[in-house]
């Protein structure tokens, strides 16, 4: 903290020594991506579809994906990569980990533990997008990138 009680900003220093300084549009596309990702989370918590339904097939998320790939090539270079990153991998790495999770536990049904591992491991991975969308979210209000990457 500095002596007038706001946040002291740490420059970010990320690969090849730029300091990275967004637009402030492209901060705000950033929250409204998240925005997307969040409702797509609250309706499957609150909505028939399960978490994990809502957030890999709901359209704000796919939306938000869609805009993570468009928009990237803006923010190179400042603290906001790091986000996008994190928001695509957020969103691929569920979908990986939800294939995975099916393809385990789909022969396990004949069995009926497979009922038991689908479920659990749904509700696992929810927890998980929702823990990443909040902490990503959160970084970014406190204008921090998610990793730093220095020299």
């Amino acid at each position: 903290m500095n002596g007038g009680g706001s946040k002291e900003r740490i420059p970010v220093v990320l690969e090849g020594g730029s300091h990275g300084a967004p637009a402030a549009n492209l901060i705000t596309l950033t929250q409204v991506v998240y925005g997307l990702h969040a409702v797509s989370l609250v309706i499957g918590a609150f909505g028939a579809a399960s978490v994990v339904g809502a957030f890999l097939f709901g359209w704000p998320s796919i939306i938000a994906v869609v805009i993570n790939y468009v928009k990237r090539s803006e923010v190179r270079g400042t603290w906001l990569d790091s986000h996008f990153s994190w928001q695509i991998r957020t969103f691929w790495y569920a979908a990986a980990w939800a294939t995975l999770i099916v393809v385990v536990s789909l022969p396990l049904t004949l069995v009926l533990i497979g009922f038991a591992t689908w479920a659990i491991g749904l509700f696992a991975l929810g927890v998980w997008a929702i823990y990443r969308i909040t902490r990503g979210w959160l970084a970014l209000a406190d204008r921090r990138p998610l990793v730093r990457v220095t020299n």
